[in-house]
């Protein structure tokens, strides 16, 4: 009985990062995007938290990747696509592309495509045990839920055309499933010389948050991708 339970405990956190995915994703379609954000970051923790209790706990198991798999895909690949929706359905449209204005905000979704790509990739791949090929689910899902609440004023403006934030889209599906290598956050000492990528990254986030509030999330995220980038070349 008690093996039982304690094999059942990544699991149900697992469960609970559905269940938040899932209230993100009602919040989205209300244009509630604050509580959206909120429990997309809810889901994030309950994430981390399942894979490092499933290694505590010894508790692997194939109905628990699956299950992670199907979560993720819900918590960080739908629920930002609804607010991507949500955004599309509240912008200014030229008068020029009005015949795109009820198809437009259907583009949102193919986030929640590539997502489920890159998550069935993931757990296909041997190379990414201790680092990432592609733009991670998670860091997605933020990029998109702090760029709507922190610029939402501007999104919704005659300034931006609705074009920019499709090519966005675009932009970021491609990002998920391509073959760009991604470091991992995960220490496995606090020596500079091991971490000096993660140390670096880390330390020019604090001005990112500091002066652009919740916007600095998003800003953190293309710093994430500016750094891979720059690093896979100096390789």
């Amino acid at each position: 009985m008690t093996n039982v339970i304690k094999n059942n405990i990544p699991n149900t956190v697992t469960c609970l990062n559905l269940f938040s995915g899932c209230i993100a994703c009602i919040m989205a379609f209300k244009a509630q995007y604050e509580m959206a954000l909120f429990y997309i970051i809810l889901s994030a923790i309950f994430d981390f938290f399942d894979g490092l209790l499933a290694r505590a706990l010894n508790a692997h198991s194939v109905i628990g990747k699956d299950l992670d798999s199907l979560a993720d895909d819900i918590s960080f690949g739908v629920a930002p696509s609804m607010i991507i929706f949500s955004l599309f359905k509240e912008m200014y449209y030229p008068a020029n592309i009005s015949f795109i204005v009820a198809y437009l905000p259907y583009t949102a979704f193919l986030i929640s495509v590539f997502s489920a790509l890159r998550l069935a990739k993931f757990n296909n791949d041997t190379r990414q045990t201790s680092s990432f090929v592609g733009l991670p689910v998670p860091a997605n899902a933020l990029f998109w839920a702090s760029l709507v609440v922190g610029a939402h004023d501007w999104l919704v403006s005659d300034n931006c055309h609705p074009v920019y934030l499709l090519i966005l889209v675009c932009l970021f599906s491609w990002l998920l499933v391509s073959e760009i290598p991604m470091f991992s956050l995960k220490f496995k000492n606090l020596s500079w010389s091991s971490n000096k990528i993660s140390f670096i990254f880390l330390i020019v986030c604090i001005p990112f948050l500091i002066f652009l509030g919740i916007s600095g999330f998003a800003a953190i995220i293309v710093w994430y991708i500016l750094l891979s980038l720059f690093t896979r070349k100096s390789k």
